[in-house]
């Protein structure tokens, strides 16, 4: 099994998916990008500073998130 957090996270271009709740700030967006061939990347639009955490296909499935949402798929 690859590393998640090895993989470099450089270049990866991030998509964007927002849903219904709203913040003080503006809406509460997610942020997802593909590092690998079974991994990728999740960031918070509103905290772009943090690095992102790194998942698996299988786990954001068994999340329930829908890659489609962000106009990507595995």
């Amino acid at each position: 099994m690859t590393e998640l957090y090895g993989l470099p996270i450089e270049g990866a271009e991030f998509s964007k998916a927002c849903g219904g709740s709203t913040h003080p700030d503006g809406e509460a967006c997610v942020t997802l990008a593909k590092i690998g061939p079974d991994a990728w990347a999740m960031g918070d639009s509103k905290r772009p500073d943090i690095e992102p955490l790194r998942f698996t296909t299988a786990e954001l499935k068994a999340a329930g998130i829908d890659l489609a949402c962000f106009d990507l798929s595995a």
